[in-house]
């Protein structure tokens, strides 16, 4: 059973189907279960029914759920399009009809994927078709012997020994269903809010104000924001965004380009006034909307597997600042000046290879880098500077809230007009290092290794944000839509360091900044802008919290010197997923967890091609632990006479089921997806 249907859910499936013809007996039938009340392939951060105006922060050839020829899997590589190739496939009144490619029904969606390039950045409604339709190749290539059949409501508990059958609850069904393996694949999940947003919740129920804790924004119930009234957000990620675009145009706001280029805002008089810091106070960097100039860098060369076997090799653990980043920053260091050398020579005093040469022989922190990139990149503006990246509002103060506003859009405009420039396509050669850097973290982050959670406690901090402020950031054009917005005055920017507080005279929620010293807003609403992460004691989930009560899961928890770092992620084994189950000491025969709240930290369900996603690798390898451990299971009893009700039906004489008791509790409303394309 798998309980999620998403991309990593349908990545999963795929990963099956691939190998299935080398794992799976050609005698035997395998019946696998998918529960999830969303619809599968996009389940439910991907569904359809979200906001028109929201968008990826990806370019539609930089989104794929296949694996290519820069997959290490153990696996069949079986490559498919990306969203942009399959969009193609609508483009014109003389595009190809063939089955596969069914036109998705939303008029809109499918006039979007008509005139969809490469480089834009696609509707979430645009992904949600992609994934339905990938779900549906999947599905159709399953092998004859595999049967799927979808359980739309929730899995609420699992239970079951771990040397037999595992016993799955559904929300509204009487019985449960029996599997013998139980894959968890949830994806991203809710929290109950943490104590300071319980503290904020209650101190706007007393005083009829308003308090959103980290949400999904698209799940946001945002009707009770006033017109008019003054809103703080605490987040300037993509979450603020989302927030952004739902409260301005998502209220009736429209753009309109001025005969100088200028982008203005025409408010509708519904929007409230936003004020918006963060730790950093300036909004995530613009994605990069531009290609690679020169060729692509090898990557990886200075943070790979050698690396990482050399930093656990030590007889003492490695520390984040010390050992561990700056290798990871001379990785990035070497995507970056690799395009630079490349695309752009002329702003270059060497030649690449006396360059390299240097650049691999020297240690991050060596004075001699630090003069060889000055000698070699005459121009500072082409030189990596992270300090300055991760900290742009460091030292600075402004004696007024105007001169803020205006250093910052200048700030901003800067920031986007650099990232749709392809005289400065060395930042995409630093973000693909940036990616290949993230995918080799994980191994470092051994739980038994003693002083290990001062490194964990880093990566999952100050590393991940700051991957995230570089690499994650919105479109373009929505930096642009912010700036006019300020211009509007629906947009305020409050700074760095943001101090939020509540003020009981007035029952108002406060927020400041040293960024502009003496300055307070007052403000009747408050929004957390970001994602809540993931927090085993807080899950919503319901059947994460049943078997956290039963001690059937247990939480990360890395050693430390001085103290442990909890870091709310469910323990799984790194080699092939299965939960670390706290009664056994060890891992679960017949439990496996996958994506976003495991300590596999893997990156997203679906990933840019050529990149060998850390996620594709982890579908494969428990793809083929499922089926490995299934096959070597014990002879199944015949199917017949099972009672496996809507799932049975017409198959009492194809085969054999996998493992006791796989059918489907009598009366189950269930369907079985059909094996043709539709």
């Amino acid at each position: 059973m798998i309980v999620g249907a998403g991309p990593r859910a349908t990545g999963l499936l795929e990963r099956i189907a691939a190998s299935a013809s080398e794992l799976w007996p050609p005698e035997r039938r395998l019946l696998v279960h998918l529960v999830d009340p969303h619809p599968p392939g996009p389940g439910r951060i991907w569904r359809h029914e979200q906001s028109p105006l929201l968008r990826m922060n990806s370019m539609a050839e930089d989104v794929t759920l296949f694996t290519d020829e820069s997959c290490a899997v153990e696996g069949p590589v079986r490559p498919g399009p990306s969203l942009a190739e399959w969009a193609a496939r609508f483009a014109g009144p003389g595009a190809p009809r063939d089955a596969p490619y069914t036109e998705p029904a939303d008029p809109e969606v499918l006039a979007e994927l008509r005139t969809l390039a490469g480089t834009d950045f696609p509707t979430r409604r645009a992904q949600s078709a992609y994934l339905d339709w990938v779900f549906r190749r999947v599905t159709a290539e399953l092998p004859p012997r595999i049967t799927l059949v979808r359980h739309r409501t929730t899995a609420t508990a699992v239970t079951g020994p771990p040397d037999g059958p595992q016993r799955v609850r559904l929300a509204g069904r009487e019985h449960p269903v029996t599997a013998d393996l139980v894959v968890l694949a949830q994806g991203h999940l809710g929290s109950a809010p943490a104590g300071e947003h319980r503290d904020h919740a209650a101190f706007a129920r007393r005083h009829g104000r308003f308090h959103l804790a980290p949400d999904f924004s698209a799940d946001a119930d945002l009707s009770g924001l006033r017109p008019g009234s003054r809103v703080i957000l605490r987040g300037f990620g993509l979450a603020f965004v989302d927030l952004m675009t739902l409260l301005t145009e998502g209220r009736g706001g429209t753009y309109r380009t001025e005969p100088d280029g200028t982008l203005r805002y025409l408010p509708s008089g519904r929007e409230p006034v936003l004020h918006v810091g963060s730790r950093r106070g300036v909004p995530y960097h613009a994605k990069t909307h531009y290609r690679l100039g020169g060729p692509r860098p090898p990557l990886p060369r200075h943070f790979g597997p050698a690396a990482v076997d050399a930093l656990l090799a030590r007889d003492r653990p490695p520390e984040l600042r010390r050992d561990v980043w700056p290798l990871m920053a001379k990785e990035i260091g070497f995507g970056h000046y690799h395009e630079l050398f490349h695309a752009h020579p002329e702003r270059t005093a060497l030649p690449w290879p006396e360059f390299l040469a240097a650049y691999d022989r020297l240690d991050w922190y060596d004075p001699d880098l630090a003069a060889l990139v000055a000698a070699a990149v005459p121009d500072p503006a082409d030189r990596l500077d992270f300090e300055a990246l991760d900290r742009p509002l460091a030292g600075l103060a402004f004696a007024t809230p105007d001169a803020f506003q205006d250093h910052l859009r200048a700030h901003i405009a800067g920031d986007v007009a650099r990232r749709e420039d392809p005289a400065h396509s060395a930042d995409l050669g630093a973000f693909l290092a940036l990616l290949s850097v993230y995918g080799q973290l994980p191994r470092l982050l051994d739980p038994g290794r003693p002083a290990a959670g001062a490194l964990a406690e880093g990566l999952d901090g100050w590393w991940h944000g700051f991957f995230s402020f570089l690499a994650s950031g919105p479109p373009g054009f929505r930096l642009r839509q912010l700036l006019a917005l300020s211009r509007a005055g629906i947009v305020h920017f409050l700074g760095a360091d943001l101090r939020i507080g509540t003020d009981e005279p007035t029952g108002t929620f406060t927020a400041s900044s040293p960024t502009v010293p003496g300055h307070t807003v007052h403000a009747t609403a408050l929004i957390e802008a970001y994602l809540p992460g993931p927090d085993l004691d807080r899950t919503r989930d319901p059947l994460l919290r049943r078997l956290r009560r039963a001690g059937g899961l247990t939480e990360e928890v890395v050693d430390g010197a001085s103290r442990p770092h909890r870091s709310g992620r469910i323990a799984v084994d790194p080699a092939d997923g299965r939960l670390i189950d706290p009664t056994l000491r060890g891992p679960h025969p017949r439990r496996f967890a996958l994506g976003a709240p495991t300590n596999s930290r893997a990156v997203a369900a679906f990933a840019r091609p050529g990149t060998d996603a850390p996620a594709f690798r982890q579908n494969d390898a428990v793809a083929r632990t499922v089926l490995r451990t299934l096959a070597a299971g014990r002879a199944p009893e015949p199917f017949a006479g099972r009672g496996a009700g809507a799932a049975g039906a017409g198959q009492k004489s194809a085969g054999w089921w996998s493992g006791a008791g796989a059918g489907v509790s009598p009366g189950a409303k269930t369907e079985t997806v059909p094996k043709t394309p539709s």
